[in-house]
């Protein structure tokens, strides 16, 4: 059997940000019991800058064909101004209504409980729109507790079987059919950065 494909987008125009740190916590937490799976794709979008806005840039574009792909996609924002970054959202721009085909986790941080419904309510019907599949419930993090696996253990408890029943169900129809229509994570060409 094939196993699941991971990649983690964080929308934090700061690199290397809490918000990267909290979603590379969940994807592992997901996927606590396949780890063999190997590393996650991760595209911190802070890394890619001006290059988002230039539609003919091939390593976006490879970028995009690799997230589209993937079994799991964990989306993951800051909260700024009640919704998600506008980094964020230039990325996502470059995805079809339905082009994401497997299981996408939005994830948002925020300073307090005020924001705790910009994950449900901004970025949830975002990735309804580009995913295929429609994504898992959305996930509030305080940004104090970005790094701590408790902040998690709820919304784990509450949907983590159902999104790992997801992922198995997307792998084990992989395994037996062969889909053309997206470039696989096992054939992808390097990404230039």
């Amino acid at each position: 059997m094939s196993t699941p494909r991971v990649a983690v987008v964080v929308g934090n125009p700061k690199p290397r940000s809490r918000t990267l740190e909290a979603a590379q916590l969940l994807a592992d937490a997901i996927r606590a019991d396949r780890r063999d799976d190997g590393p996650a794709l991760v595209v911190d979008l802070a890394d890619w800058g001006a290059r988002l806005h230039d539609w003919s840039d091939t390593g976006v574009a490879a970028l995009v064909a690799q997230v589209a792909a993937a079994d799991l996609v964990v989306v993951a924002s800051p909260t700024y101004n009640a919704s998600y970054t506008g980094l964020l959202k230039v990325f996502l721009d470059r995805f079809a209504a339905g082009s994401i085909t497997g299981v996408t986790v939005p994830l948002m941080l925020g300073a307090g409980e005020a924001h705790a419904l910009a994950a449900q309510y901004t970025l949830a019907p975002l990735l309804a729109q580009i995913s295929s599949t429609g994504p898992a419930k959305a996930l509030f993090v305080r940004d104090a507790r970005h790094d701590d696996p408790a902040a998690h253990a709820d919304w784990l408890a509450a949907n983590g079987a159902d999104v790992r029943a997801r992922i198995a169900a997307r792998v084990a129809a992989r395994a037996t059919t062969t889909d053309t229509s997206h470039p696989t994570l096992e054939n992808r060409t390097e990404i230039p950065a």
